[in-house]
């Protein structure tokens, strides 16, 4: 859990800004949506240079989510998401020389360079995965909570869809289950108000996707998804009330991507004016002024981790541009698994 309890105590007449959340928990967030942005930034300009291919789907203007979810989460807590999916390791704490590897097809890559940008994996942060498929991962998500839940464990999963998954019918059978089991599981709707082109108004008489989880007597909130304070704010409490035996909490993320869909959609469904409004709202920048009204660090620190965190990504890049090329015999690895268990036979 992050550090909540330094207060700011200064007097009124103080220039600073009254927080609940300590220094540390800022400036952590701040450094670690910062190297999302620049590592997302540079996979744009890899993908126009054709370094790799497949499908990218960048994570800029979304950062807070996963600031905040971090700084809120217990340490062996699980994570799935969908195919938008390279900041959410970064995020947890794997090297991004190896997500960028992967994006390569690179043998250092996070999968070994077999899942490429939409399927991100890391066993030793809990990250179950990017999963390409509209709505895959929302019943993965209460299968890997009713995993724990059967083996008596505490632990939390946080299962992240986009808007446009929510109209997925197994969205619903999931959250039937999961409600009528008590699963420990966080839904997460990634709202960015757009299903690749398509608005929430277009495809839904509901707006207030929180709504759904009602339907199924789900806690469920809206959360303004830009600033990280409200999102670790609904991300400790949603997960106290699963850890607590309670059942399932939905979170609808209300934030906004200011890239098209993928790297292949010009985005013309929307206005300049609209993109711009949303940028005004900027989670970085909301949490560098916070930074700067309590003099935590002045401009030459900016600029000085601005630039170790280009560095850091360059350093990725040349990572993974040197990393081997899958041999052609490993096309017949990680295929099958095959455990001890009894019922399998070799």
């Amino acid at each position: 859990m992050a550090t909540k309890t330094a207060k700011n105590t200064k007097s009124k007449s103080s220039d600073k800004e009254k927080t609940s959340f300590s220094k540390d928990t800022y400036l952590k967030w701040y450094e670690s949506m910062l190297l999302m942005r620049r590592f997302e930034e540079k996979c744009g300009q890899l993908y126009i240079q054709q370094k790799f291919g497949g499908f990218c789907h960048l994570y800029i203007g979304q950062e807070a989510l996963l600031a905040g979810m971090v700084s809120a989460m217990a340490k062996d807590d699980r994570v799935i998401t969908a195919y938008r999916d390279h900041a959410h390791p970064i995020a947890l704490g794997t090297d991004p020389k190896y997500v960028m590897a992967e994006l390569y097809g690179k043998t250092t890559g996070t999968s070994k360079g077999k899942g490429g940008s939409m399927h991100m994996f890391d066993k030793e942060r809990n990250l179950f995965g990017g999963h390409g498929i509209v709505g895959g991962q929302i019943p993965l998500g209460a299968g890997i909570a009713f995993a724990d839940k059967y083996r008596g464990e505490k632990h939390v999963t946080y299962c992240f869809m986009g808007d446009g998954a929510v109209r997925q019918g197994s969205l619903h059978e999931t959250f039937n289950m999961a409600m009528v089991w008590k699963l420990p599981v966080v839904f997460v709707i990634e709202n960015n108000n757009y299903a690749m082109g398509t608005s929430v108004k277009r495809t839904s008489n509901v707006h207030d996707l929180s709504k759904i989880g009602l339907s199924y007597e789900m806690p469920s909130k809206g959360v303004n998804g830009m600033k990280c304070e409200d999102v670790h704010e609904a991300f400790a409490e949603a997960a106290e009330h699963c850890r607590s035996g309670k059942g399932p909490y939905l979170l609808e993320m209300r934030t906004y991507r200011y890239k098209g869909h993928s790297m292949s959609d010009p985005a013309k469904y929307r206005t300049k004016e609209e993109v711009e409004n949303y940028k005004q709202q900027d989670p970085i920048t909301l949490t560098r002024e916070t930074i700067e009204k309590n003099k935590w660090m002045d401009e030459e620190a900016f600029k000085e981790m601005d630039k170790k965190i280009k560095k850091q990504v360059e350093e990725c890049v040349k990572f993974a541009e040197e990393s081997p090329d899958p041999k052609p015999e490993e096309l017949y690895e990680d295929v099958y698994y095959q455990d001890d268990y009894p019922y399998v036979k070799a």
